[in-house]
């Protein structure tokens, strides 16, 4: 039989992505496969990360598609956004174990050196706010925690930081022995920092996109994270100068995706996962937030938002579904009491969904749980918030 497409995505399927449990398929790496009798080529897009990553791929899928029957030469081109190889055109083609493009190297402006200790980073995102994204980053945090992990939380959501009250904490953070860099706050197990700890409580942070920008970058340089298994980043909704900064400067192990069952939230979701896609950070799931509301009197289940939403999303879009929040007032209590639901109530329903999410996470991403100022962010955001904060 002659070699079709098929063929070639079955056994593309079964070379891992490096770091992960996934494959290269799955993850939506593979792009522009074009099969021509026995000529094989297609093109693997890689965001910003390390370049040994790009060369186990382009070996390990060489290595897969060679043993395909009827395979007569093989094309690879791995980097970032090339065009695609037009419908009709000659397949530009090497022979087979002829080296092809070389591996591309790290983006433009990634920074290793920004959190040097930390394993693995995974942004927590939405497509719209009002989903309770701040909420499933605490919990999910203290759930991996709870797994044994070294966590940290890191809030990126520069316009409405809510880590603060969620983690229950209400003071300036310290300087390290340096004096350049800052502490994080400890609680639950899970070291956290958020540009709400600089600013004063009630003052709204009203900043142009290069210092939004470069807040994220300093909340990440500029403390003192230490050794972490898993750093949570709260992204802030949308798909905006954050996101663009931290897939830009660091190489994100991931990305969690929520929303809520409803279609205007599903809508932004879609855009968000593509966001992440095209930046080439892969989608570790999305989680269905709100999914459900139980009457504590009658206990009957009330779907207020509609639902499902999120898993069929998942599903239509090819990312794994890591599982529903229940819409439950103890939640919201443990967030404004400062104490997350995974703390407070470690045997309900609700922290059992969030324990399984984590485990999802932590499956996705291959981690196991281990065991005078100098001018940096607390310079930087006095300068910048002594004038009230505004853009300039």
């Amino acid at each position: 039989m002659p070699l079709e497409a098929n063929d070639v995505l079955a056994a593309l399927s079964r070379v891992r992505y490096p770091g992960f449990t996934r494959d290269i398929v799955s993850f939506g790496v593979v792009k522009d496969l074009r099969v021509e009798g026995g000529d094989v080529a297609f093109r693997v897009e890689l965001g910003p990360g390390n370049p040994a990553v790009a060369a186990a791929i382009e070996r390990d899928a060489r290595a897969a598609v060679e043993s395909l029957p009827g395979v007569r030469s093989i094309a690879i081109r791995v980097g970032g956004s090339a065009a695609p190889v037009a419908a009709g055109a000659p397949l530009p083609m090497a022979g087979i174990g002829a080296p092809g493009a070389a591996p591309s190297g790290p983006a433009a402006g990634l920074d290793p050196a920004l959190v040097p200790g930390v394993r693995h980073l995974v942004a927590v995102a939405s497509g719209k706010g009002g989903v309770g994204k701040s909420t499933v980053a605490v919990n999910l945090a203290v759930a991996l925690a709870k797994r044994g992990a070294r966590v940290g939380l890191v809030d990126a959501d520069i316009y409405g930081p809510s880590i603060p009250l969620m983690m229950g904490v209400d003071e300036r953070p310290a300087l390290d022995a340096s004096g350049s860099r800052l502490v994080p706050f400890e609680r639950f197990g899970v070291r956290f920092m958020s540009i709400g700890f600089l600013v004063e409580k009630d003052q709204a942070v009203i900043w142009r996109g290069p210092m939004v920008m470069k807040a994220v970058e300093q909340l990440l340089r500029d403390v003192a994270w230490g050794e972490l298994d898993v750093l949570i980043v709260d992204m802030p909704p949308g798909t905006g100068d954050a996101q663009l900064t931290l897939s830009q400067k660091v190489r994100l192990a991931g990305a969690v995706v929520v929303t809520t069952p409803q279609d205007v939230a599903l809508a932004d979701a879609t855009k968000g996962v593509a966001m992440f896609r095209k930046v080439g950070v892969p989608v570790l799931g999305i989680v269905e937030n709100m999914s459900f509301f139980t009457c504590p009197h009658c206990g009957e289940r009330s779907e207020i938002f509609g639902h499902g939403g999120g898993r069929e999303e998942a599903r239509r879009l090819g990312v794994p579904f890591l599982g529903e929040i229940e819409l439950d007032p103890a939640i919201r209590d443990g967030g404004d009491a400062g104490r997350p639901i995974v703390e407070a109530s470690p045997e309900s329903p609700r922290t059992a969904a969030f324990l399984s999410i984590a485990d999802h996470v932590l499956q996705a991403i291959g981690a196991e749980a281990s065991p005078s100022p100098k001018p940096g962010v607390l310079g930087w955001i006095q300068k910048w918030t002594g004038g009230g904060a505004e853009g300039r």
